[in-house]
């Protein structure tokens, strides 16, 4: 399984400040010690043309040179500095090629270790959010499927996001746009305190615990399936909605977790779908906690990843998902 980082570039952040920016390098490791099946890869810079598919122009070049208004800035949370710049750009860049390695292949699963910025919208950011890269990636898939194979219907995209935080960016990115559908399952009482409509969002009260959330996750995945027929899926695998994390209020424990996870590759499987995951928010008060949370995700998508080589194995390519069984 394929999966990309760009842990090396470090935001020079002040003391104290509460972004966890050491779990991205935890996790390289973790997962390069126990999980050999996931093969890393640096990641490259999402270039001016890849960002402005969604992003202003004026913005690209305010994040680039470091120009952007202080009150902006302020919003997004973290100090401009050439690593921040091309932090934000090789973030994008990890799931741009995770999605570009699914699609090749025309099925699978891949990963950015980190990624699912999705608090940032075209002009601006937050939450610790640059730039949007499923929104970028989705925009780029969908140009890419035209260029390919023509005609006026894009590629249509589903976003899974399991983030604690509601996906404010992603919202008000596709909103009204009917070849992406955006699933926002949150804390109703968690930043962003501003929501914007997703196609689908399912508000979850404090102290929500395992059995309640996947009885909610799973009544969204049955609207998703009767509202939307996509091509593709990207999933944000949020750590904070683990009873451990400092900005989650909600109660899931691992095995709760673990469950979410198989539930969406589940459903992603079972319809054929090329997925790619991001790992999102997690705020731990330990950090191994949030690390682990993360890892066992990537244990699951490995088993995936797994039916899928059987399927390229042992089928022709025309003949792949006819063949792939449950």
């Amino acid at each position: 399984m394929h999966a990309y980082y760009a842990d090396h570039f470090v935001l020079p952040l002040p003391s104290g400040h509460r972004f966890p920016m050491a779990k991205y390098a935890r996790l390289r490791e973790r997962l390069a010690a126990e999980l050999p099946e996931v093969l890393l890869h640096e990641a490259l810079p999402a270039t001016d043309g890849e960002l402005a598919l969604v992003h202003t122009p004026g913005y690209i070049d305010a994040i680039a040179h470091g120009t952007l208004a202080p009150a902006l800035q302020r919003e997004i949370g973290f100090p401009w500095s050439p690593a921040m710049a091309e932090r934000a750009r090789r973030s994008v860049g990890a799931t741009l090629q995770a999605v570009r390695h699914v699609m090749a292949q025309g099925g699978g699963i891949a990963a950015n270790l980190a990624g699912g910025t999705h608090h940032a919208q075209a002009d601006k950011g937050g939450g610790f959010c640059v730039f949007n890269d499923f929104a970028v990636a989705a925009r780029l898939m969908q140009a890419e499927h035209t260029r390919r194979h023509g005609g006026p219907s894009p590629l249509r995209v589903a976003i899974v996001d399991l983030d604690v935080h509601q996906g404010n960016g992603t919202a008000h990115i596709f909103a009204n746009d009917p070849s992406v559908f955006t699933l926002s399952l949150h804390g109703a009482k968690n930043f962003p305190f501003r929501k914007e409509p997703s196609d689908l969002d399912v508000e979850l009260p404090d102290g929500t615990g395992d059995d309640d959330y996947l009885h909610a996750l799973d009544l969204a995945l049955d609207e998703l399936d009767r509202r939307f027929e996509p091509g593709l899926v990207l999933y944000l695998a949020g750590a904070d909605p683990h009873e451990g994390d400092r900005l989650g209020r909600l109660k899931l424990g691992f095995d709760g977790l673990e469950a979410r996870d198989r539930r969406v590759m589940d459903w992603a499987w079972r319809r054929h779908l090329p997925l790619v995951f991001a790992m999102g928010g997690g705020y731990g008060h330990d950090l191994e906690t949030t690390v682990q949370v993360q890892v066992n995700t990537y244990r699951i998508a490995i088993e995936h990843e797994r039916r899928w080589q059987r399927v390229v194995a042992t089928t022709p390519t025309s003949m792949r998902w006819h063949n792939a069984g449950p």
